[in-house]
């Protein structure tokens, strides 16, 4: 007897399509109501951490501030064109889910005040697409440039959540990272001769305090950056040794030293230098071409303040310390200029493990042109140092520098005068240099703090051959092996079908 086939059609194909909507509609509308996505991504790009939440969770009775600048409109428009940035998006969008925190979101062209607001001294140079998160009275800015990164095998990474948890750690946890201005080389102090420089540096999210080294064993390990400014003698060699320590153990340094009529060299201050294979000239530049002169704080032309400039990155350094202070002058917000500096000079030695570049130099008669009218003029030091100063004069010098030894991480800021720092000296014409200098702490200090969340990217499965025959054995695997297997088994339905 010939067995009956079910027929998938008329009121059974009709009653099978009642049920398939009976089934899938309630899901649907269930999951629409919840709005439940599901990351798949391996690195979770858009959802957050664990260690975020956890964070987050932590701090909840904290109120935080978060200012993105730019529109989140504009951010929604960018997705369909540029839809690497999804993960921020998501990450702001859950931020502004969190009852504690207000998530601003503006164009920094549009709403000026709100941006000065934000950084009232223009120690952050905002920039479009930056991120301020505020709470607790402290402010921490993420650059945009850092929120995407690209790693070694050029495949780019998503660090905002990262950058900003650990912006959200600093801010709520109220510790600052402190900055210490040695005491006891010369009469000038915090109060009576750097305190709006402190203030500036403090509106950066430091601690500023005095330190005298010699009532300290070694220096303190909440230091984050050493000033040491207008010495006029020399430091003992206790304090040299316990600043060697700490230069050795990948301290930061920024030193300001100005031309001293102190005889005798600086011998102890000249061995902290050598560690970065920097020497100084014991001079006082001035400039002489009246075509480079600037004001002085009685408004008149002083050869001892003239202009300078502020080398661009030369693509063999890693480093990068004058690119925001140059953009700053182009648009006529600062001048390059200095006034009564010193000079200082590479040593002979050339360590691999040390990298140093001019950030401060003195300007020719004109554009292209190898001509120098600064004269060096010998200030203290001895006869060997006079000899060598006065062969400086019309000759190109730097009177800013910066080293960093890759080894052991140790960072050296070096410029050759303090009245930039000044409260009494500083000048409208000679401020860029002083913008310079307090940007560089934050190349000297990295206040970015790592919450252990890192970088997110895309996982992408690679696999190498050791030449071209393992490339096609492999391929031969995957892709003939399986189309061979997928025609037996074609064959052997059409044979079973008709049998």
């Amino acid at each position: 007897m010939q067995k009956k086939k079910f027929n998938l059609s008329g009121p059974a194909a009709f009653l099978i399509a009642l049920l398939v909507l009976a089934v899938f509609v309630p899901i649907n509308l269930i999951v629409n109501y919840y709005d439940t996505v599901k990351d798949m991504t391996p690195a979770g790009k858009y959802t957050l951490s664990e260690k975020t939440t956890e964070l987050l969770d932590e701090s909840s009775d904290t109120h935080i501030d978060v200012y993105f600048l730019s529109k989140m409109s504009e951010l929604e428009e960018s997705i369909s064109s540029y839809p690497a940035i999804l993960p921020l998006y998501h990450t702001l969008t859950e931020l502004d889910k969190r009852d504690n925190i207000t998530l601003t979101t503006f164009d920094p062209d549009e709403d000026a005040d709100l941006a000065q607001e934000l950084d009232p001294n223009g120690v952050y140079t905002l920039q479009s697409s930056d991120i301020i998160v505020k709470a607790n009275g402290i402010t921490k800015h993420i650059s945009r440039d850092k929120l995407f990164q690209v790693d070694s095998n050029g495949i780019q990474e998503y660090a905002g959540e990262e950058l900003i948890a650990g912006a959200i750690s600093i801010c709520t946890s109220g510790s600052l990272p402190k900055v210490y201005f040695l005491t006891g080389y010369s009469d000038k102090t915090i109060e009576n001769t750097y305190s709006g420089f402190a203030e500036e540096i403090e509106t950066d999210n430091y601690t500023v305090e005095g330190l005298d080294l010699s009532s300290v064993d070694s220096v303190p390990d909440d230091t984050a950056i050493i000033y040491l400014a207008g010495p006029d003698r020399d430091i003992s060699a206790a304090d040299r040794e316990k600043l060697s320590d700490y230069i050795d153990n990948g301290g930061s340094i920024s030193m300001l030293l100005p031309p001293s009529g102190t005889e005798g060299r600086f011998t102890n201050i000249e061995y902290l230098l050598a560690k970065f294979e920097l020497g100084m000239d014991y001079n006082e530049l001035s400039e002489q071409n009246s075509v480079n002169q600037l004001l002085d704080n009685d408004s008149v032309q002083n050869p001892g303040y003239f202009r300078v400039s502020y080398p661009t990155r030369n693509e063999d350094y890693s480093e990068d310390l004058t690119t925001d202070i140059n953009t700053l002058i182009t648009n006529g917000v600062y001048t390059a200029g200095i006034s009564h500096p010193r000079s200082f000079a590479a040593l002979s030695s050339n360590s691999e493990m040390i990298e140093k570049a001019s950030i401060i130099e003195n300007l020719p008669t004109a554009q292209d042109s190898y001509e120098y009218t600064t004269l060096s003029t010998p200030t203290g030091g001895d006869s060997d140092t006079a000899e060598a100063a006065e062969a400086l004069t019309a000759q190109p010098v730097t009177m800013g520098w910066y080293a960093y030894n890759k080894q052991n991480g140790s960072k050296l800021i070096l410029v050759g005068t303090d009245e930039i720092i000044s409260d009494y000296d500083i000048t409208i014409p000679t401020y860029g240099t002083r913008m310079l200098v307090l940007f560089s702490n934050t190349w000297l200090f990295d206040s970015d703090v790592s919450v252990g969340i890192g970088n997110k990217s895309n996982s992408y499965d690679t696999m190498q051959f050791a030449d071209s025959d393992e490339a096609t054995s492999a391929l031969r695997i995957f892709t003939v092996v399986p189309i061979a297997l997928a025609l037996c088994g074609v064959a052997v339905w059409l044979k079973r079908r008709y049998a």
